[in-house]
């Protein structure tokens, strides 16, 4: 699995096109480069994958039972608008228009990299998300990180 880090402002261009920041490219394994896949993320955003990480991720969808209604609707919705995509010679990835109009997005995006996944989001929409008290950041923390039921201090 490959470990993104990153955050980076890039702006879209008449045409649906994104240029991917050298730093986040340079994460990239070069043979996947070719092969991406973006879909709806989740809380309006894009996801964007390596092929082989969203196989690992779709490996899992097929766990759900399709004699289940609401597995079914979450592969249905999950897989909604993936594309195949490529990293073009200047760098640059097609921004699908339905997806766009999912995320909200326009002519600013913020590629935001973490575990396996590089999420794209409308610059508006990521600075609603991130705009966050320092309070309630640390409460949040202490809700998800706060367990210490391992025993250790």
């Amino acid at each position: 699995m490959s470990g993104y880090i990153g955050e980076y402002e890039v702006k879209v261009d008449d045409k649906g096109r994104a240029i991917v920041p050298a730093g986040l490219k340079r994460q990239i394994p070069k043979d996947a480069l070719s092969r991406m896949v973006i879909n709806r993320g989740f809380d309006k955003c894009l996801t964007l994958f390596t092929r082989k990480d969203w196989d690992v991720e779709t490996q899992k969808l097929s766990k759900l039972s399709d004699f289940k209604r609401s597995d079914r609707r979450f592969k249905r919705l999950f897989n909604s608008g993936a594309t195949e995509i490529k990293i073009d010679s200047a760098s640059r990835i097609l921004l699908p228009k339905k997806l766009c109009t999912y995320a909200e997005i326009e002519s600013e995006v913020v590629f935001y990299a973490y575990e396996n996944k590089i999420e794209i989001w409308s610059k508006k929409v990521y600075d609603e998300q991130m705009d966050i008290d320092p309070d309630e950041y640390a409460d949040l923390a202490e809700e998800v990180m706060g367990d210490d039921s391992d025993g250790q201090e």
